[in-house]
């Protein structure tokens, strides 16, 4: 087999593994805000090998020997769901690893898009891909597109631009947006809520 064709069949088996661990996660695991406490713990770690990592916008990249925590949740969503925002690249080329979940597409840094952690983009019962949020930040309002996932189960390989998975709280938005919230572009986490629109 080609080299081209079993890298293809790679990727394909990994979709298929994520697609796999999510619907075991819905089948064995509670929501998040099932139990009295609302808690969403981590369901495991992932042992971290260190890569060449895209290191633009200020990403984060797995370390050797390194445990990162995985999570199938995400905290219950509600009208003004804390959150942690991260400013990130989804054009080719930038850090945000492949084309986006929802779309299998490269994003402009100009678009209103953003990625939410898998526990919020689908893990929970809701499919929000190609729907509409409303991050809020500094007393402001954007309205954007979800795209992609911030992958909160899977890293630390080239699909996710070796980086360690996402805490199970994060939006993660286009540098436009952050201008939108008036936000300081050189830090690289905000406190803001969102919410479904």
């Amino acid at each position: 087999m080609g080299s081209k064709k079993l890298l293809a069949l790679l990727a394909l088996l990994q979709v298929l593994s994520l697609h796999a661990h999510a619907a075991a996660a819905s089948k064995h695991h509670p929501k998040p805000g099932a139990g009295s406490s609302g808690t969403c713990r981590s369901s495991g770690f992932l042992q971290g090998k260190t890569h060449k990592c895209n290191r633009k916008n200020g990403s984060d990249c797995c370390l050797t020997g390194r445990k990162y925590p995985q999570f199938r949740c995400s905290p219950p969503v509600s009208a003004k769901t804390p959150a942690t925002l991260t400013l990130n690249s989804f054009a080719k080329g930038g850090d945000g690893g492949g084309p986006s979940f929802c779309d299998n597409e490269f994003h402009p840094d100009s678009a209103l898009v953003v990625a939410l952690s898998s526990g919020w983009l689908r893990l929970d019962g809701t499919r929000r891909c190609g729907e509409m949020v409303r991050v809020s930040a500094n007393g402001r309002s954007v309205l954007a597109k979800v795209v992609d996932e911030c992958d909160s189960v899977n890293g630390c390989d080239a699909e996710h631009n070796f980086e360690p998975p996402c805490p199970n709280n994060v939006v993660d938005g286009r540098r436009r947006c952050g201008r939108r919230w008036g936000l300081d572009q050189g830090e690289g986490e905000f406190k803001v809520t969102w919410s479904d629109v």
